[in-house]
């Protein structure tokens, strides 16, 4: 049996750009066929296409629908304005040592990327007594997000680890999840502080559920913690790991896989 050829990627242009926090790149997409995307899809990921520095849109087009495959990395869909045929795309500023961050950096109104998917949103119903989020930056956008779906009388602990005091955001979480902003001013060491703080919690009661995304030394040790140490089942919970220190998204990938 063949397997049909995937769907080429959609293009959009980029119509703003801002560091939103010193450390943030919001960079917004548009295009026609952004009307048509499902509302509610905050915090669903896609595939980001980015074009080579210098490359005119034709070409990159052409790179598209006729490959070789541009370079590809999975983004998070901050906000939706279908009305405005727009998405905001929310970028931690590496400087120019990754090809999505250099990108979002060097990118002016008017500039094209490539758009596949979206995926899934992560939680998809919220029926929880309890709601346990934490996230490092490169998992703020979902962890946001997903605070601002919920209901508004929800209850929980949210702890975000930020690289500087500047880079809290607004977010608009119910009055009953504590949002604590953590300091981590060095990614390319290991965070020990949204581990420490969630297991030094008292015993879970009730109904839990989490979304948890981030380093993956990270994620390891909270998904011993929360669904071996604690019981949650695994259905309650999202808990992913979206890179890991030393390794390229190319190369996270892969080590997941091989140890899924």
């Amino acid at each position: 049996m063949t397997t049909p050829p995937k769907r080429t990627p959609r293009v959009m242009h980029v119509s703003a750009k801002s560091w939103i926090t010193p450390n943030m790149i919001r960079v917004t997409c548009t295009s026609d066929w952004m009307q048509g995307l499902e509302a509610g899809i905050e915090g669903a990921h896609f595939k980001l296409f980015i074009p080579e520095v210098g490359q005119a849109e034709d070409a990159f087009v052409n790179q598209l629908e006729v490959g070789p495959r541009p370079t590809v990395r999975t983004y998070t869909i901050r906000h939706l304005r279908p009305e405005l045929k727009e998405i905001d795309i929310d970028f931690v500023d590496h400087g120019d040592a990754g090809p999505a961050s250099a990108w979002a950096r060097r990118c002016v109104v008017g500039d094209v990327a490539g758009f596949a998917g979206p995926g899934p949103i992560k939680l998809k119903e919220f029926y929880a007594d309890t709601y346990v989020i934490a996230a490092d930056m490169s998992a703020l956008p979902v962890a946001a997000a997903t605070l601002e779906a919920m209901p508004r009388d929800a209850t929980g602990l949210a702890f975000l680890e930020i690289t500087s005091d500047d880079d809290r955001q607004e977010v608009d979480a119910p009055d009953g999840v504590a949002v604590h902003w953590i300091t981590h001013p060095d990614p390319h060491q290991p965070v020990t502080q949204c581990v420490d703080r969630i297991a030094s919690l008292p015993d879970f009661t009730g109904r839990v559920q989490t979304c948890i995304a981030g380093e993956s030394g990270m994620i390891k040790a909270l998904r011993a913690e929360i669904i071996n140490g604690r019981g949650v089942p695994k259905e309650d919970t999202y808990i992913s790991g979206y890179w890991k220190i030393g390794l390229i998204e190319d190369e996270h990938q892969a080590d997941k896989r091989a140890n899924s």
